[in-house]
């Protein structure tokens, strides 16, 4: 298991369209992967999952990938919420 923290700079968060980003990108590595913030663990796959930890701006949350792309999947991810979304 591979695991990355990152904080969530853009101005919404994660909701709506950025998480709709986040799941896309998730979706493109066969590693399973959840985001963890506080003691809350969802899968990263999963739109009500990712949407429903509330995740705004300055929240720090942990990116976690276990399978064979884990590294590449975690990663890319992170860059992507540093990236802000890409707005």
């Amino acid at each position: 298991m591979f695991s990355k923290k990152v904080v969530v700079k853009n101005q919404v968060g994660l909701h709506a369209r950025p998480a709709t980003f986040f799941i896309q990108r998730a979706n493109e590595f066969k590693s399973s992967i959840w985001i963890e913030k506080d003691a809350r663990k969802v899968n990263a796959k999963s739109l009500l999952g990712v949407l429903s930890l509330g995740i705004t701006k300055g929240t720090s949350v942990n990116i976690l990938a276990d399978g064979s792309d884990e590294e590449a999947a975690a990663n890319s991810l992170v860059e992507l919420i540093e990236s802000n979304f890409a707005e």
